[in-house]
C-alpha cells in the first residue's frame, strides 16, 4: 500500500489521553518528528501540557473534550484505565489504537488473563474471588498467594499477600470486597518484560527483553539484556507475539513474564496497552524508542528497527530523593559520562511518586546495573558534587 494515500503524516494533530509521563515523552516524539499533539488531562499542570500544542484541560467524561480529540487525526493513550467506552466511541470518526477492546482487556485482570490462555500461554496458577462464598477450603492449594483487585491496581497499589485462609479472608475485606485474583505464589527465579509494537502481523516489532527488579511493589530497576539464556529470551519475545497477534493488538504493549523454576518456565503476568516504564531505557540505548514506535503505529507507518545499541541498566527516581531535601543534587548523574537524565516535570513531590529515571550505559547490563545503584545511592545521600570533569564519576 501506499504511505502517501494511508499513513497519518506531519503536521497533523494526534490526540493522547492522559498527561503523566508517559504521555509527555509521547509529546516529545511527536513533535519531534513534526506532529501537533493535543492532550486530555484534568490536570492543569500535567507533565504533558508543557509540550503540547492544546491541552484539553478538563474531565475524563467531559463530552466536549471527548468530542474534540474525534477531530484529530488519530488518537491513543497513556494508561490503561481510560475509559475504554470512550476509545470505542472514538473510533466510529477516528484512528484508535490501541483498540477499546484490547484497552478493555486490560483493565480487567480476570479478562487478560482468558486470552492470555486463549493464546495459548500460561500464567500462574489463579481463582477468582468474587464474593466471600467463593473461598473454600479448595483454595488452600493456592496459598501462599497475592490475592489482587480485578481492576485499578499498579505499582504494587490493591494488592495483599497471603498465606492462610485468614489472611485471605481478612484481605478481601481489606480490599473492599470487590472482585479480585488470588494468585499462587511462585519459584520466582526473575521478573521480566518485553515491550512489542505491532502494526499488523506482518510488521511487529520487539524491544530487547529487559530484567526488573522491584522494591515495595514498584519498578527499580530495568537491566538489558536480562541476564538469562538467549533460548528464554527469545521465547519471551515469542510469546508477546503471539499474544499480540491472539488480540489483534495495534500499537505498543509490555508484556510482563515471570521466570518460574530450576527449568526457567516463562509464565505471563500482565499486559500494559501503552509503552511501559520498563520500556524507558529504549529513548537512549536503542535504534528507536517505544514512543516513537506509538507514533509510527498510531499512524499507520511500519515500527522502525529495535536493535539495542549498548547494554544499560534504567533507574527509577521516586519521590523519596527529595525528602528531607528540597532539590536532589542533580550533578551526581549529570557528571556522569554515561547516564542520562529524564526528569517528568512533576510540581508536586510524593514518597514513591514516579518523579524521572535516569538510563547507564556499560560494557554489560551487570555493569550498568551496579552504576547505577551507585549513583542512585549517591542523590539518595544528596551527596555533594561540583560541576567539573570528576574521573571518579564514571
Amino acid at each position: 500500500m501506499s504511505c502517501f494515500s494511508s499513513c497519518i503524516l506531519p503536521p497533523s494533530m494526534l490526540g493522547i489521553m492522559g498527561g503523566g509521563q508517559l504521555g509527555a515523552m509521547f509529546t516529545v516524539a511527536a513533535k519531534t518528528m513534526g506532529y501537533q499533539v493535543m492532550v486530555w488531562d484534568p490536570d492543569p499542570e500535567a507533565p504533558a501540557a508543557q509540550f503540547a500544542d492544546v491541552h484539553l484541560c478538563a474531565a475524563f467524561d467531559d463530552s466536549k473534550a471527548l468530542q474534540a480529540m474525534a477531530d484529530c487525526a488519530a488518537v491513543t493513550t497513556e494508561f490503561e484505565n481510560v475509559n475504554a467506552q470512550s476509545m470505542r466511541w472514538l473510533a466510529q470518526y477516528t484512528s484508535v489504537s490501541p483498540s477499546g477492546e484490547c484497552v478493555a482487556i486490560a483493565q480487567d485482570r480476570q479478562q487478560e488473563k482468558e486470552w492470555i490462555a486463549k493464546a495459548g500461554l500460561k500464567t500462574v496458577p489463579y481463582r477468582v474471588i468474587s464474593a466471600e462464598s467463593d473461598i473454600d477450603s479448595h483454595i488452600e492449594e493456592l496459598l501462599p498467594g497475592i490475592l489482587k483487585t480485578a481492576t485499578l491496581g499498579y505499582d504494587g497499589k490493591g494488592q495483599i499477600a497471603v498465606s492462610t485462609i485468614a489472611e485471605l479472608k481478612s484481605a478481601f475485606a481489606e480490599l473492599g470486597q470487590v472482585r479480585c485474583v488470588l494468585e499462587k505464589k511462585v519459584d520466582l527465579r526473575a521478573e521480566i518484560s518485553v515491550v512489542v509494537a505491532r502494526l499488523d502481523e506482518k510488521h511487529t516489532v520487539c524491544f530487547p527483553v529487559a530484567e526488573n527488579q522491584h522494591e515495595n511493589g514498584i519498578l527499580a530497576y530495568s537491566l538489558v539484556p536480562a541476564r538469562l539464556p538467549l533460548s528464554v529470551l527469545q521465547q519471551a519475545e515469542q510469546m508477546a507475539c503471539r499474544l499480540a497477534q491472539a488480540m489483534e493488538y495495534r500499537g505498543v504493549m509490555a508484556v510482563e513474564m515471570f521466570v518460574v523454576g530450576s527449568k526457567m518456565q516463562l509464565v505471563v503476568n500482565e499486559v500494559a496497552p501503552r509503552p511501559h516504564n520498563s520500556g524507558h531505557f529504549s529513548m537512549d540505548a536503542c535504534i528507536s524508542d517505544q514512543f516513537q514506535q506509538q507514533v509510527r503505529i498510531m499512524c499507520g507507518l511500519k515500527p522502525a528497527a529495535a536493535d539495542l545499541l549498548q547494554p544499560c541498566c534504567m533507574a527509577n527516581i521516586l519521590g523519596d530523593v527529595w525528602l528531607p531535601q528540597t532539590e536532589p543534587n542533580w550533578s551526581v548523574v549529570l557528571n556522569h559520562a554515561t547516564a542520562f537524565l529524564h526528569l517528568y516535570g512533576k510540581k508536586q513531590v510524593r514518597p514513591s511518586r514516579k518523579m524521572g529515571h535516569f538510563t547507564v550505559l556499560a560494557q554489560d547490563s551487570e555493569q550498568a546495573l551496579q552504576m547505577a545503584r551507585a549513583l542512585h545511592l549517591r542523590l539518595q545521600s544528596g551527596a555533594q558534587e561540583f560541576c567539573s570533569t570528576d574521573d571518579n564519576l564514571s
